[in-house]
């Protein structure tokens, strides 16, 4: 399997074999990371990594997976970049793919990743936009393979705001890998048509399953993995808040949920989780609303059921894999 100098921007792009490929070559670089088992072989590249929304877990993975390969990172935040502000994106990439062996950008619309990949020469990595999230599916299809020894067949089931990065790329994961993919929430939060009749394409070659319900019941009963993320994207108003809470607070993940799927559903979140009153928003969000958790509770989150954090260690095991593959 040859990637090298394919950018990696939407699963979309990928063939079910490509998937796969990465899946297994992630499962090797992180059985190769457990064991102390260097694997530098990217050593004297140089990428960056620009990133217009702040993160955790990409920006660690990212830089780490760097490090681990032999390579230099070298971070861009919103205030160390004129990207967009003082120069074009075509002039940033073609400045950047000068300099650098790859690119990652996380932040807003999937045209900005999408003009970056067409001018800079590099391979371009999306570490998230608003409409696409692929090294997050990866991630979270290596957990599931872990977990279950298969991606076929599992029934996923997404609970929440299904229109934006995290329900496109699992619809999308879910179609090209063969599993049963259910979006649960009211309809005005479905995915799109566009994105949504893809998938169904995609399906028909695959076998997979792509479903929209509105019922959380019907939805989650005998699910393999119930999956949901935060209910307010970084970036929207606060004011969107009580709309969100109001119309989504029916699509908690919580016990009488978790124990409808079964007691063998796995429960999986991208992070952050507002689970738990331990945070700035999440005190501010009791004050407002008396909830003292959203989208999952601190039960479930807590949970044996849960896996999240097998899930969060894999950003770092996959992107590796993205990387390597792509430059290598």
């Amino acid at each position: 399997m040859n990637l090298k100098g394919k950018h990696f921007l939407t699963l979309l792009d990928y063939s079910p074999e490509e998937i796969e490929y990465l899946l297994d070559l992630s499962s090797k670089l992180k059985k190769e990371k457990h064991e102390g088992v260097s694997h530098k072989h990217l050593t004297g590249k140089n990428v960056a990594l620009i990133f217009e929304k702040t993160s955790t877990r990409t920006r660690c993975a990212f830089e780490v997976a760097s490090s681990d390969l032999g390579m230099h990172p070298v971070y861009l935040d919103p205030s160390a970049s004129q990207i967009g502000k003082k120069e074009s994106i075509p002039d940033t990439a073609r400045v950047l793919g000068r300099m650098f062996d790859g690119i990652e950008y996380r932040g807003f619309e999937q045209t900005i990743v999408e003009e970056l990949a067409k001018h800079a020469g590099v391979p371009v990595w999306n570490g998230l936009t608003n409409e696409y999230h692929p090294t997050q599916i990866l991630a979270d299809f290596l957990t599931i393979k872990e977990h279950f020894g298969r991606l076929k067949g599992v029934k996923l089931v997404y609970m929440g705001d299904a229109r934006y990065n995290m329900g496109n790329s699992l619809m999308i994961g879910s179609a090209k890998m063969g599993l049963d993919f259910t979006a649960c929430a009211p309809s005005k939060y479905f995915p799109c048509d566009e994105v949504y009749n893809k998938c169904l394409e995609i399906a028909k070659q695959t076998g997979a399953k792509i479903t929209l319900e509105e019922d959380p019941i019907k939805a989650t009963k005998n699910a393999d993995v119930i999956y949901t993320d935060v209910w307010v994207s970084m970036g929207e108003p606060d004011y969107i808040w009580e709309e969100r809470i109001k119309d989504l607070l029916p699509y908690q993940v919580n016990s009488k949920i978790m124990e409808n799927a079964g007691e063998n559903c796995k429960f999986m979140h991208c992070l952050p989780a507002f689970h738990d009153l331990k945070t700035t928003i999440g005190k501010s969000i009791y004050d407002k609303f008396g909830l003292d958790a959203l989208e999952v509770t601190n039960e479930v989150f807590e949970s044996k059921q849960s896996i999240v954090f097998d899930e969060a260690e894999n950003r770092l095991h996959t992107i590796k894999a993205v990387m390597l593959a792509t430059l290598k």
